[in-house]
C-alpha cells in the first residue's frame, strides 16, 4: 500500500475519509475518498472504472479490514474472478473469507416494463441483504446505465438516481458508482456528476500515436483536493496514479560522499568523488563512453552490497552485459544477486507522463541506492523539448526527496557548438562531466572534462579517458598540469 504522503497529512478538513489503498489516489484525494458517501467514477470504455472500483474494495479488505460488497450489472462473478487474478487479485479467497460479496444482477432491457410507480425498491433490499451478510463497509454499483438504459422516463429516472444516491447515504457505506461517458455531460444521464460527493473523471486518450491514462477529481464536497488531471498506469499490481504537480525544493542535503567507481575521477572531484543523493550528467557524443561511464558506476556500487536501479532506453538488458563484458564489467553477477535491475524500454513507448510514473513504480518497487538514466536525451522523443525539462526536473527531484544517487547521460549532438546540453538539463545536475572525441594524427582520442561540481573542490583540466579490459582509467594528458580549484 502507498501511505498518504505530506500532502495527506496537512489537510485541514475534519470531513472522515475512507483510504483506497491505491498508490497516489490516496495523494491527490488528501486522504481517501468521502467516507459513508457516494463516488462517482466516470469515464469511456477501457479506461478503468471497474478496476479502481474493484481495487478500493480489496485495499479495502485486506488492508483496512473494511468488507465490500460489488453489484455487477454487466460481468458475472466467474468473469469477474478470472479478469482480476491476472493484477494479483484474489477475488475467490476474499468471498469465502466474507471479504468480499459479489452480486451479478441480470437485467434484459425488453422486460423491463416503465411505470408511473416504478422504483428500485427490490435492488434495496437485495443490496441491503448482501451488505449486512458481510457487515459490508464498501459498495460498488457497476455501472449504472446498465440499471437505467431500459428507461426513457426522465421524471423517474431522475427521481430514482436521487433515491439511490440518498439510500447509499443513510446506510453508511462508502460507495462507488460507475458511470459511463456522455456525448456532452461527464454521464449519459447528468444527474449522477451532480448529487454525488465526489466526481472523478477517467479516460485514455491518444496523442500521436501514444496512449496515456489520465485522472481528473472534477469535483469534492467538503475537502481540499489536487485539481490537475495525473496520469496513471494500470500493472501487475493494479492502478498507479503519480501527481504531476511540481516538487518543492526541499530534499534533504548529506554530505557523505560516494566514490565514481574510478579512483582517477575521485581524485579530480577532491579525492572523495560524488555527493550522495546529488545528480550528476555525463553527457558527449556517441561513442564517447557514457553507458561505460554509467556502467563502472554501477558495478561499484553493487561491489558495496548497495542496489542499483538503470533505464535503458537504447540497449536490452542482454546487450548491455553482453557488451560491458569486454571491458571487465560482470553486470549480469549483480542481476543475478538483486542488487540491479534494468528496466529497458523504448522512449516512444509512452508519453512523457507514463515514463514518470514507471519510474516512480519502478523505484517504489526496487528501493535502489542509484538510479542510472541512459541516455536522458532520449525521453525528448517522447514529447516536446519543454516538457521533456519539466519532466526531467520531476523526475530529478523525486529521485533527490528520496535520497537516491542519480547519473544521467546525455547523448549531445551539439558538442561542437558550446557547453549546452541539448535539452538544457545540466542547470538540474550538481555535477557535469563533458565526454569528448578528438583527433590526433590517425587516431581519435577520448577526452573528460569536469564542467561543475557544486560544493567540492574539483579539477579543470581535460584528460585523456581510456577504456581497458578492465573499465576506464582516467590519466593526464602529456605535457598539461592539472589546477585544482
Amino acid at each position: 500500500m502507498a501511505k498518504p504522503n505530506n500532502m495527506a497529512t496537512v489537510a485541514t478538513s475534519d470531513l472522515p475519509k475512507a483510504l483506497t489503498g491505491i498508490q497516489g489516489l490516496d495523494e491527490i484525494t488528501f486522504g481517501g475518498l468521502p467516507k459513508g458517501r457516494p463516488t462517482l467514477i466516470c469515464g469511456g470504455p477501457g479506461c478503468g472504472k471497474t478496476l479502481l472500483a474493484m481495487e478500493f474494495l480489496c485495499r479495502g479488505a485486506l488492508q483496512y479490514n473494511e468488507p465490500g460488497v460489488f453489484m455487477a450489472f454487466e460481468e458475472k462473478e466467474q468473469d469477474l474472478v478470472e479478469n482480476f487474478s491476472s493484477l494479483g487479485f484474489d477475488l475467490k479467497s476474499l468471498v469465502k473469507h466474507k471479504k468480499l460479496a459479489i452480486d451479478y444482477v441480470y437485467i434484459e432491457r425488453s422486460e423491463i416494463e416503465e411505470t408511473g410507480e416504478y422504483d428500485l425498491e427490490g435492488l434495496f433490499v437485495r443490496l441491503a441483504a448482501a451488505i449486512d451478510s458481510i457487515g459490508a463497509k464498501r459498495v460498488v454499483l457497476d455501472t449504472i446505465e446498465a440499471l437505467f438504459s431500459g428507461f426513457s422516463n426522465t421524471s423517474i429516472l431522475r427521481a430514482e438516481l436521487r433515491r439511490l444516491f440518498r439510500w447509499l447515504k443513510d446506510k453508511g457505506v462508502t460507495a462507488i458508482i460507475t458511470g459511463e461517458k456522455g456525448e456532452k455531460l461527464l454521464t449519459k444521464h447528468g444527474l449522477e456528476e451532480y448529487v454525488a460527493d465526489c466526481v472523478i473523471s477517467l479516460d485514455n486518450r491518444v496523442n500521436e500515436q501514444i496512449a496515456t491514462r489520465r485522472l481528473k477529481i472534477i469535483k469534492y464536497r467538503g475537502s481540499r483536493h489536487g485539481t490537475n488531471e495525473y496520469p496513471f498506469l494500470i500493472s501487475d499490481n493494479g492502478i498507479s496514479v503519480f501527481p504531476m504537480t511540481s516538487l518543492l525544493l526541499a530534499s534533504a542535503v548529506s554530505s557523505e560522499r560516494i566514490s565514481s567507481g574510478i579512483k582517477s575521477l575521485d581524485e579530480m572531484l577532491g579525492n572523495k568523488g560524488y555527493f550522495k543523493g546529488s545528480a550528476i550528467l555525463v553527457s558527449g557524443s556517441a561513442g564517447s563512453g557514457k553507458t561505460s561511464f554509467g556502467a563502472q558506476f554501477v558495478d561499484y556500487v553493487c561491489r558495496n552490497g548497495q542496489r542499483a536501479l538503470c533505464f535503458a532506453f537504447e540497449e536490452s538488458e542482454g546487450q548491455l552485459s553482453r557488451n560491458m563484458k569486454s571491458i571487465g564489467i560482470n553486470l549480469k553477477r549483480w542481476i543475478d544477486k538483486g542488487l540491479l535491475k534494468i528496466a529497458a524500454n523504448r522512449a516512444t513507448l509512452c508519453g512523457l507522463e507514463m515514463h514518470l510514473v514507471m519510474a516512480h513504480t519502478a523505484v517504489k518497487e526496487f528501493k535502489p541506492d542509484v538510479v542510472v538514466i541512459d541516455p536522458i536525451t532520449t525521453l525528448i522523443g517522447s514529447g516536446l523539448a519543454d516538457d521533456a525539462k519539466a519532466m526531467i526536473a520531476r523526475l530529478i527531484d523525486f529521485l533527490k526527496n528520496d535520497g537516491i544517487t542519480i547519473l544521467a547521460t546525455d547523448l549531445n549532438l551539439m558538442a561542437d557548438k558550446g557547453d549546452a546540453a541539448e535539452i538544457g538539463i545540466s542547470s538540474l545536475c550538481d555535477t557535469w562531466m563533458k565526454l569528448s572525441m578528438e583527433t590526433q594524427g590517425y587516431k581519435r582520442m577520448r577526452r573528460i572534462t569536469i564542467i561543475k561540481s557544486r560544493g567540492m573542490k574539483h579539477g579543470h583540466e581535460t584528460k585523456d579517458l581510456i577504456i581497458t579490459d578492465n573499465g576506464l582509467e582516467i590519466k593526464d594528458i602529456p605535457g598539461l598540469r592539472e589546477d585544482v580549484r
